[in-house]
């Protein structure tokens, strides 16, 4: 990877990986306050939300469970069908859990209302959500959020987990792209 070539690619970076890391140790010790004497269960969203939780679970001062789930609403278009299709289900049996679903971006809020009701009726005991980005003008289904890490514009974003075409995931900060990115893939 050509980090000149990268840096080419960005429009502008919205959040710094100085700005990152410290949002997550902040939300971190929220979360630790919050479940002070109880077991939290992590559920992660594939693909995006690895790097934020490796993060976050190294942030907390505490013993944690992780499980992941990956799901797909999109089907082969870019627009959601409104049919939720799961691609990996959990593997922990999550009655009596305390769970906190952690995601990398939170936009129009349809995908994530179907996890939190499918979660809640396998007998959780709690059910909540945090999220290192949401886009508060996207939303178009309200979902209850504890944590959130930084509101943004309702932009497409790359970096940290976010990707283009599965490109730039791996980018430590957050950031729009380029207009010839767009122009070069069509």
């Amino acid at each position: 990877m050509d980090p000149d070539q990268i840096d080419h690619d960005l429009k502008a970076v919205l959040i710094s990986e100085d700005q990152i890391q410290a949002k997550i140790r902040e939300l971190a010790a929220a979360v630790e306050k919050d479940y002070d004497g109880r077991d939290v269960l992590l559920v992660g969203v594939l693909k995006g939300a690895v790097m934020v939780m490796a993060d976050f679970a190294r942030a907390l001062d505490r013993h944690v469970e992780m499980d992941w789930v990956a799901y797909s609403s999109y089907g082969s278009g870019t627009q959601s069908s409104g049919v939720v299709r799961i691609l990996k289900d959990l593997d922990t049996d999550i009655t009596g859990r305390d769970v906190l679903i952690v995601e990398d971006i939170i936009d129009t809020g349809l995908t994530l209302s179907w996890l939190v009701a499918n979660l809640r009726s396998r007998g959780a005991a709690s059910v909540e959500i945090c999220t290192l980005l949401r886009k508060p003008e996207a939303v178009k289904m309200a979902v209850s959020v504890k944590y959130v890490g930084f509101d943004i514009p309702d932009e497409f974003v790359v970096g940290y987990g976010l990707d283009y075409g599965e490109k730039y995931r791996n980018l430590r900060c957050v950031g729009t792209l380029a207009p010839h990115v767009y122009s070069d893939a069509g």
